[in-house]
């Protein structure tokens, strides 16, 4: 609760100086100690571990915004707000002749380490291992997960092109089939602290990163993730 007094305080200064002006006018900057607290905010909210750094981009309320004079602001995350990449905190008027409700954008940059373009590479293009190499990079600059790990990249298609030092990301590489509708598949059933190994017929596709059901020889039809060549791992 001390916290969040500490950023309501901030962000009413910061309202103040966004709202002072005339309309026309560009909305000016927060100072650095608001956007401190907005970054710590941002942050706790965040609940990353493990990258090299984040860093916290405060945008502004749209100048044009005529907002009641408040007494108490009080900051919040709007339901369902994951602050990773370009996002918003709600910020509200919870004691004034006028309650108001508006969202300050916020962009949370979260860098480590991750693969990159080596060299230019075209749409088409079977990534070699020649062609990764690691760099720092926003892991939050995008729609898809930034890719890491080689052996998960290597040998795989790209949807499109990438730029020298460019990172790959999920959403760049074709979607693997591990196996076909029909086809026979190693089905491993995982529990707490033990597996069951065993076959079935695969009843639809199994590409990569979606669900996939599959008929046990019993008749049992079980849904799993495809993890590889006519594999399926489901959970119990």
């Amino acid at each position: 609760m001390e916290f969040l007094g500490l950023v309501s305080s901030a962000l009413l200064v910061a309202l103040l100086a966004l709202i002072a002006g005339p309309a026309a006018a560009d909305a000016p900057a927060l100072d650095a100690g608001v956007e401190q607290q907005v970054r710590a905010l941002a942050l706790a909210g965040s609940a990353r571990t493990g990258t090299a750094r984040v860093e916290v981009e405060v945008g502004q309320l749209d100048p044009r915004l005529r907002l009641a004079p408040c007494q108490q602001v009080e900051p919040y995350l709007p339901a369902g707000t994951r602050l990773w990449g370009r996002t918003r905190i709600g910020v509200r008027c919870v004691q004034g002749t006028s309650k108001w409700n508006v969202f300050l954008p916020v962009t949370v940059k979260v860098y480590g380490q991750a693969l990159v373009a080596a060299a230019p590479l075209s749409a088409g293009t079977v990534v070699a291992e020649a062609d990764l190499k690691q760099a720092e990079v926003d892991l939050a600059d995008g729609a898809s997960m930034a890719l890491t790990d080689p052996r998960a990249v290597v040998g795989r298609t790209l949807t499109r092109a990438i730029n020298a030092g460019q990172g790959l990301r999920q959403g760049d590489l074709k979607v693997r089939l591990w196996f076909a509708a029909g086809e026979t598949v190693s089905v491993v059933a995982q529990g707490n602290g033990f597996s069951v190994a065993g076959e079935g017929q695969a009843l639809t596709a199994g590409l990569e990163g979606q669900p996939a059901k599959v008929k046990t020889e019993s008749g049992r039809v079980l849904t799993g993730m495809p993890v590889g060549e006519r594999r399926l791992e489901v959970g119990l």
